[in-house]
């Protein structure tokens, strides 16, 4: 492996001279790849239980179509769990250790490559057949009084503690590192990968605990049992903080590769570093915001939570100043002229580029919707509502998933050494995704602010309103417009692999 090495004229840090000097052993290629083979197959599975999720929203019982399936929550357990863990977790293992890898020039230890890969192998399979066999329907936030079944929570502690020797690994990549180049400075991309793993490391103490300590002791008859507000407080420790988690990786594309497809130029790596500090060091204590309504919280400990949860908003409204600027220059470099000229002169024939453009846009109401969950007094009105979801999914549904996908569109061919296949069928998709998730995000968001409320069989409900109707149905038409989609996408990674070009990577 070649370890060329330059400096930045501008900033004097160290970087790798020439991407064609960078290379990785097969074998280090090979588990990044499968990382993110188990990501995007559990999203599979999960899109399929979505969808089931969005027609029931518009009246319609679909659970007969699916067979073995023993009742609603168990499919949304299987959707939020695949989705939300599965992917995040083997698509950034896998995505960040490449990163730091390339930004080091260097590559990771083998052993704690395969052993994080292993463990997270382990932790699905345990986890998988507490789902499947109707043994696990809590739901990806898993509060108690609600019990599952021990393997459901030893498997979610093996994924948490894969990420975790995922992160030992980049330490030791940046020790090694460290003592060839004394008292240079990190390279920009391992700098933003490790950041994003030194945070997660901090946030995920508080599920650790709650599992480790609390639900999977619980589970096997060892303790009579767990107190739900102290466990909630303990999941929700990490259960914010873990939207960065999901979302950094793909920041760290639209920083650092996103800038290179549209022909731009990153505006500052300073203040990219500053961004990722941010997030370490304010991401973490915004947990009780998801806790307004609960009793046995002070409140001036929900008002302090609810100042750094609009806190950690400014280093998201700078990554939008810095990745703006670099689109904008790229889309000048491209001809655009005028105030919004360069906007559409960037190359959204490129389908990694389209997908993450379109990403960004959607994050942008994402966010604003955010703000409202944020909101101690506004919170009120849409906690435990269809708005919760709207949200959710134009961030972590779409800021990052489509992003993943975009990434894969480049990512997948590079570690096969095959030309992507089906580049216009791909752009079509991620517009198919992008109208799709503004539908159902329209149906989710209004139902919302109308009292319809989530995480509920409304197919079989007694209870109903003439004006959730309306909102059920685009959440339907929605839903299934984002199921073609990951479908579409699967086909497009599925046909790249196999019949993909050879000897075309890019």
């Amino acid at each position: 492996m070649s370890t060329l090495v330059a400096t930045h004229p501008a900033t004097g840090t160290p970087v790798v001279d020439n991407p064609a000097a960078f290379t990785l052993p097969a074998s280090q290629k090979a588990v990044i790849r499968w990382y993110l083979y188990i990501g995007f197959a559990a999203m599979g599975i999960a899109v399929v239980h979505g969808l089931a999720q969005a027609l029931s929203y518009a009246g319609k019982d679909v659970l007969a179509w699916f067979p073995g399936l023993k009742n609603y929550y168990q499919g949304l357990t299987i959707h939020g769990v695949f989705n939300a863990i599965v992917l995040t977790f083997a698509f950034t293992n896998g995505f960040l250790t490449l990163t730091t890898a390339r930004g080091l020039g260097r590559p990771a230890h083998n052993g704690l490559l395969h052993a994080s890969f292993w463990t997270l192998v382990a932790g699905v399979a345990l986890a998988s057949y507490a789902m499947f066999t109707g043994k696990a329907s809590v739901l990806y936030t898993f509060y108690p009084p609600l019990q599952a079944h021990w393997a459901y929570y030893l498997g979610l502690a093996l994924l948490v503690v894969s990420t975790w020797i995922t992160s030992v690994n980049l330490f030791v990549m940046l020790a090694g590192w460290r003592r060839e180049h004394p008292g240079e400075r990190i390279p920009l991309m391992a700098f933003v990968s490790i950041a994003t793993y030194a945070m997660w490391d901090l946030a995920s103490i508080g599920i650790a605990v709650e599992v480790v300590a609390l639900l999977l002791p619980w589970s096997l008859g060892l303790l009579a049992g767990s107190d739900p507000l102290f466990s909630r407080t303990l999941f929700w420790f990490s259960g914010h903080p873990i939207v960065y988690f999901w979302l950094l990786p793909a920041y760290i594309s639209w920083y650092l590769m996103v800038p290179k497809q549209a022909v731009g130029k990153l505006f500052s790596d300073p203040l990219t570093r500053v961004v990722f500090i941010l997030f370490l060091l304010l991401s973490i204590p915004v947990g009780f915001h998801h806790q307004y309504t609960d009793p046995g919280i002070a409140q001036s400990m929900k008002v302090v939570h609810a100042i750094f949860t609009f806190g950690v908003f400014f280093p998201s409204v700078i990554t939008a100043f810095s990745v703006v600027s670099a689109l904008e220059m790229g889309g000048r470099n491209h001809g655009g002229r005028g105030l919004v000229g360069w906007f559409f002169k960037l190359p959204w024939s490129d389908p990694s580029l389209a997908a993450q453009l379109l990403a960004m846009l959607v994050f942008v109401l994402g966010g604003v919707t955010g703000l409202i969950n944020a909101s101690y007094t506004m919170n009120q009105v849409v906690h435990n509502t269809t708005w919760v979801p709207g949200h959710f999914h134009m961030t972590v549904g779409t800021a990052v998933l489509l992003s993943f996908m975009g990434i894969a569109y480049w990512l997948i061919p590079w570690l096969k050494d095959r030309a992507l296949w089906g580049k216009k069928l791909a752009v079509l998709q991620s517009w198919l995704y992008f109208v799709g998730v503004l539908i159902f995000a329209r149906g989710m968001v209004s139902g919302g602010l109308e009292g319809l409320p989530r995480r509920t069989f409304r197919a079989g409900a007694t209870y109903t309103k003439a004006s959730w109707d309306l909102a059920g149905i685009w959440t339907g038409v929605g839903g299934t417009l984002m199921f073609v989609s990951a479908m579409l996408f699967l086909l497009i990674l599925g046909m790249t692999v196999f019949f993909g070009k050879k000897g075309e990577a890019p």
